[in-house]
C-alpha cells in the first residue's frame, strides 16, 4: 500500500497523523495540515471531505509547506491511496457526452491536449487501463482530477467543473 504523514505545522512540525489507507474525514486527527511526507506509494488529498473540492497529487517525498503541493491554504480533509496497478496503460477519450463523436486512444501521458488533439474539450472518456491524472491546463499545471478503471460517461463525473482538459498523466509507480 502507502503511507503518508500529515503534520499541523510547516516543516513537520507539530502534531502529525499517519495514514495508509483511504480516509473520507481527516478533520477528526488534525486540524489543519501545513506539511506532508510521503514515506511510499501515491495519494490523492482532497480540501474536502467525501473525496470533495480542490485534489492535489503527492508522491513519496517531503513537503515542508502546502504551496509545495500546489494548495492554495492548508486544509485538507480527506485522502484516497491511489493503487498500483499493472504497468499497461489504455484511455480512451471522447469529444461528445456519453462515449460520441471522434474517440482517440492514449497510452502515454500527453503535455498538451489541444496541440496533440485540435481540442481541449474532453467530454467523457474510458479508462481502460492504468491510473490518470487529467490537468486543466497545459504542462500538468492547474486543477487535477484522478481518473481510475471505469467509464466516464461526462466530465462531471470525475470532478471536472467543465470539460475542459489542458494535459494527461498516467500515474506510474514512483
Amino acid at each position: 500500500m502507502g503511507k503518508i504523514i500529515f503534520f499541523e505545522e510547516k516543516n513537520f512540525g507539530g502534531c502529525y497523523y499517519d495514514c495508509s489507507s483511504d480516509c473520507t474525514d481527516l478533520q477528526s486527527h488534525f486540524r489543519r495540515c501545513n506539511s506532508i511526507k510521503v514515506e511510499s506509494g501515491c495519494f490523492m488529498i482532497y480540501e474536502g471531505a467525501n473525496y470533495t473540492g480542490h485534489q492535489y497529487f503527492v508522491s513519496p517525498g517531503q513537503y515542508p509547506e502546502f504551496q509545495k503541493w500546489m494548495a492554495t491554504n492548508d486544509c485538507i480533509c480527506s485522502c484516497r491511496v491511489i493503487p498500483q496497478l499493472n504497468d499497461s496503460f489504455k484511455l480512451s477519450i471522447y469529444e461528445r457526452l456519453e462515449f460520441g463523436g471522434q474517440m482517440m486512444d492514449l497510452t502515454d501521458s500527453c503535455p498538451n491536449v489541444l496541440d496533440s488533439f485540435r481540442t481541449n474539450d474532453i467530454f467523457s472518456c474510458k479508462v481502460k487501463e492504468g491510473n490518470w491524472l487529467f490537468y486543466d491546463q497545459p504542462n500538468y499545471k492547474g486543477r487535477i482530477y484522478l481518473l481510475m478503471p471505469r467509464e466516464y460517461s461526462r466530465f462531471s463525473e470525475w470532478g471536472g467543473v467543465t470539460a475542459r482538459v489542458g494535459s494527461i498523466k498516467r500515474i506510474v509507480e514512483y
